[in-house]
C-alpha cells in the first residue's frame, strides 16, 4: 500500500484525511488575489485607462479578462479539493476532465505582464495570478501521477 501522503495531508493508506498547510495557504492566496482582482476591476481599472489608446485598452481588457480566466480556473480546481476532502467527492472524480484546470494557452501566456503600456496595477495582478495558476498546476500534477 502507497504510504504516501495525499495533496491534503492524509496517509493514503487509511483513507485519514487532514488539510495540508499548502493547499490551505494556496487557497487563502487565491481568495486575497480575487478580492484584490474585484476591486481593481471594479473600482480602480476605469481610472487606469484614462489616456490610454483604444489599442491599449483593448489589451487591457484582454488581459483583465486573462487574470479572471486564471483566477476561475484555480479556484474552481481548489474547491473539488476541499470537496475531496469534506468526503463530496473521490478524488479521482476531483481529477477528471469536469474540475481539470484548462485554457493553458490563454493561462500560461504571460505577454501582457511585461507590457509596459499596460497600468502597474493590471501588470501586478497579471503576474501574481499567473504565478497562482502555475502553483496549482504543479499540484495537479502531482495527485495526477500519483492516482496513474
Amino acid at each position: 500500500m502507497d504510504r504516501r501522503g495525499d495533496i491534503w495531508g492524509g496517509d493514503l493508506a487509511t483513507g485519514s484525511a487532514r488539510r495540508a498547510p499548502y493547499v490551505e495557504r494556496t487557497f487563502d492566496d487565491t481568495m486575497v488575489l480575487l478580492v484584490e482582482a474585484r476591486n481593481y476591476l471594479a473600482h480602480r481599472e476605469a481610472a487606469d485607462g484614462v489616456g490610454l489608446g483604444p489599442d491599449v485598452r483593448l489589451v487591457a481588457c484582454c488581459e483583465s479578462m486573462r487574470v479572471t480566466s486564471r483566477l476561475t480556473q484555480v479556484m474552481a480546481w481548489l474547491l473539488a479539493q476541499k470537496a475531496v476532502q469534506a468526503g463530496e467527492i473521490t478524488e479521482r472524480e476531483a481529477v477528471s476532465d469536469r474540475f481539470a484546470l484548462s485554457a493553458p494557452s490563454t493561462c500560461l501566456d504571460i505577454a501582457g505582464q511585461d507590457n509596459m503600456d499596460l497600468p502597474a496595477g493590471l501588470r501586478s495582478l497579471l503576474d501574481r495570478s499567473h504565478r497562482l495558476y502555475v502553483r496549482v498546476s504543479r499540484l495537479e500534477a502531482m495527485v495526477l501521477s500519483r492516482l496513474n
